[in-house]
C-alpha cells in the first residue's frame, strides 16, 4: 500500500454530495488533527458518521475539519488531560449532533526517550495523565451524556508497546498497558449496553512515530512479515470495524494491528 498525504487524500475524497448517506451515528475522536486519529475520523466520515475531533492546535484542527468536511465534522481544541476541555468536547458534540454513539480515545504523548532507571517521575505522571486518565475522563462523560441510556462503543488506541517490552519508550509502553487494562475494566462495567475494545498498533507512519523510522524506513519495514510499516488508514479501518454492527459480539478485546511483527517475538 502506498502512503498518501492527508492533502492528497482530501483531494481524492468524494464531494459532500457524493458521500454515503448520513448513518445517523456520531463519534468523538480525540487527538485527530493528523496521524492515526485523523485516519480514524476519515474512516468514520467515509461511512456516513458525523464526527467531533479534538486536538491541541487550533489551526491544525481547523484544517483537519475542512479536509474531512465541515458539513459533517466539528473540532474542539484543547489538551486531552484538561477536564474542562473533556466536558466542552462532549457538550459541543451533543449540541451539534444530539448524540455521541462512539468514542475513540487516541490522544497521547511520548515526550521522553531513555531507560526507565533514569525516568523523571514527573514526566511519567504527565504521560499517564495524558494517555490514560484522559481516556477515562472522556469515557465517563460519553457514558453519562449518552451511552448509558442509548448504547454505543468505545475504542481505545493502545500500542504494541503496551503488550511487550518497549526499550527506551518504557513510560509510553507502561501507559499503553494501562490502556489495555482500562479497556477490560470499562468493558466489564459498561456491558451490556456499551462495547469497549482497544487497538494495539505497531509502528504507523505518522509524525508522532517518525523517530522510529525516519531515514531508515526500508530497514524498519524489512522486519515486518507483511513488508511495510502501518499507515493511518490501517487503524482507521480497524476502528470502523470495532464501532460497527459487524463487531456487535466483541468487547473487552485488544486487536493487534501490526503487520505481523509480533510473530517475530519468539524467533531467535
Amino acid at each position: 500500500m502506498t502512503q498518501q498525504t492527508q492533502d492528497e487524500r482530501a483531494q481524492d475524497a468524494p464531494a459532500p454530495g457524493d458521500r454515503p448517506r448520513d448513518s445517523g451515528k456520531v463519534a468523538l475522536v480525540t487527538g485527530a488533527s493528523r496521524g492515526i486519529g485523523y485516519g480514524v475520523a476519515e474512516a468514520l466520515v467515509a461511512r456516513g458518521d458525523r464526527v467531533c475531533i479534538t486536538a491541541r492546535g487550533e489551526d491544525a484542527l481547523k484544517e483537519a475539519v475542512e479536509r474531512l468536511g465541515s458539513d459533517r465534522v466539528i473540532g474542539v481544541a484543547g489538551k486531552a488531560h484538561d477536564e474542562a476541555h473533556q466536558a466542552i468536547a462532549v457538550e459541543r458534540t451533543m449540541e451539534a449532533f444530539g448524540r455521541v454513539d462512539f468514542l475513540v480515545n487516541n490522544a497521547g504523548t511520548n515526550p521522553v526517550f531513555g531507560p526507565m532507571a533514569e525516568l523523571d517521575l514527573n514526566v511519567a505522571r504527565k504521560v499517564f495523565e495524558t494517555n490514560v486518565v484522559s481516556a477515562l475522563g472522556f469515557a465517563q462523560l460519553t457514558w453519562k451524556f449518552w451511552q448509558k441510556e442509548n448504547g454505543g462503543a468505545i475504542v481505545n488506541i493502545a500500542s504494541l508497546a503496551g503488550i511487550s517490552a518497549s526499550p527506551f519508550i518504557g513510560a509510553y509502553g507502561m501507559s499503553k498497558a494501562a490502556m489495555v487494562n482500562l479497556t477490560l475494566q470499562l468493558a466489564h462495567e459498561f456491558a451490556p449496553v456499551v462495547r469497549v475494545n482497544a487497538i494495539a498498533p505497531a509502528v504507523v507512519k505518522t509524525r508522532f512515530a517518525q523517530a522510529l523510522y525516519e531515514g531508515r524506513e526500508a530497514e524498519a519495514a524489512a522486519s515486518y512479515p507483511l513488508g511495510r510499516l502501518g499507515v493511518p488508514e490501517d487503524i482507521g479501518g480497524a476502528a470502523a470495524f470495532l464501532t460497527s454492527d459487524q463487531s456487535d459480539w466483541i468487547t473487552g478485546q485488544t486487536l493487534v494491528v501490526d503487520g505481523g511483527i509480533f510473530l517475530n517475538a519468539g524467533v531467535s
